[in-house]
């Protein structure tokens, strides 16, 4: 009987997985639909949004003021069914801004007690405007919530809600009293999405569509039970040898100690095993995205710029040369 309950049981489990992706499937597609319903001209940085909530991560969106990052956010919130603050960071905010702070209170017989009240990171999605203006120490503090889910604030520990993402926003251009962020934070970050402009016929739908008595509104689609179980699901998608072999080629070859030839000697460091895994989950969201319950090469070369842009750093002599980590991105991709 039990050599009898090993393919009754993966059959099984089999059939789960398959119920579930097309439950989840059908609910993805109508939440992309609804963003893509109130965020015009900006197909591809949605997709990356969803790709890196669905993979259980967190996104650093760079570009210029005014190009809805902000209403992504929020509309994501909505659509998701998610709690979701937004932080505005600046110079002087501080850690306990973000995490909480511990309070004395007195009760009616005059005993005194501390108690912690929470801050805006206790949130399922938050949005940390303009990350890189607040310093380092703040920075360190968000570091701790992003990578283990929780906070220590006077010794004591208190969870995150699940699940918990981070989308934060960086202006590319104005960089004066601002602080870079450390290697090591910018390496939590599953994916760095770069928002551009839209193209003349989505900017003419948004004059359109935003200037009138009504703004397009989102709805709400998905709940927090849905989408973990899509990122249940996520983790539960088989990737084939070739898609494996195509993310260790790929971030291998990206590295300045054993990598490509041609692309070692121009840089100063590369991405770690980190890069592997975020490129692992992110290809399989991706495919659940597109409709498909398994990733393919196709969804590697897609995602190999989001995913190593921000983990890599190129030589001043290569950059003096007008080499470009996204040039050199593309390179490497070009070759899967």
């Amino acid at each position: 009987m039990a050599q009898g309950a090993g393919p009754a049981s993966t059959t099984s489990l089999d059939d789960g997985i398959v119920a579930t992706a097309e439950t989840c499937l059908a609910a993805i597609h109508e939440a992309r639909e609804a963003i893509h319903g109130v965020i015009f001209g900006q197909e591809k940085i949605v997709d990356l949004a969803l790709v890196t909530i669905l993979a259980g991560g967190h996104g650093l969106l760079v570009g210029l003021p005014g190009l809805a990052k902000t209403k992504l956010v929020e509309t994501l919130g909505t659509v998701l069914g998610l709690d979701a603050r937004r932080v505005q960071f600046t110079p002087d905010l501080m850690p306990s801004d973000i995490l909480g702070t511990e309070i004395l209170e007195e009760d009616a017989e005059r005993r005194r007690s501390f108690r912690f009240v929470k801050g805006p990171v206790f949130t399922q999605l938050l949005m940390a405007d303009e990350i890189n203006r607040a310093s380092p120490r703040t920075q360190s503090a968000l570091l701790q919530a992003m990578q283990e889910h929780f906070v220590s604030v006077a010794g004591e520990r208190h969870d995150l809600p699940r699940p918990f993402h981070v989308l934060a926003t960086q202006n590319p251009i104005e960089q004066e009293g601002t602080y870079p962020l450390p290697e090591a934070q910018l390496d939590r970050f599953l994916l760095e999405i770069d928002v551009g402009y839209p193209d003349r016929a989505a900017e003419r739908r948004i004059l359109i569509e935003t200037t009138g008595v009504e703004d397009a509104r989102a709805k709400t689609v998905m709940n927090t039970e849905q989408l973990l179980t899509a990122q249940r699901l996520v983790r539960r998608l088989p990737v084939g040898d070739a898609v494996v072999d195509a993310i260790l080629d790929l971030v291998r070859s990206a590295r300045p100690e054993g990598g490509d030839p041609a692309i070692a000697k121009k840089l100063l460091w590369g991405p770690g095993p980190r890069a592997s895994q975020a490129l692992t989950l992110a290809v399989r969201a991706r495919a659940l995205i597109e409709g498909r319950v398994a990733p393919s090469v196709a969804d590697v070369k897609a995602l190999a710029e989001p995913v190593l842009k921000h983990r890599m750093a190129v030589t001043f002599a290569a950059r003096a040369d007008g080499e470009t980590v996204t040039g050199l991105i593309g390179q490497l991709a070009a070759k899967l």
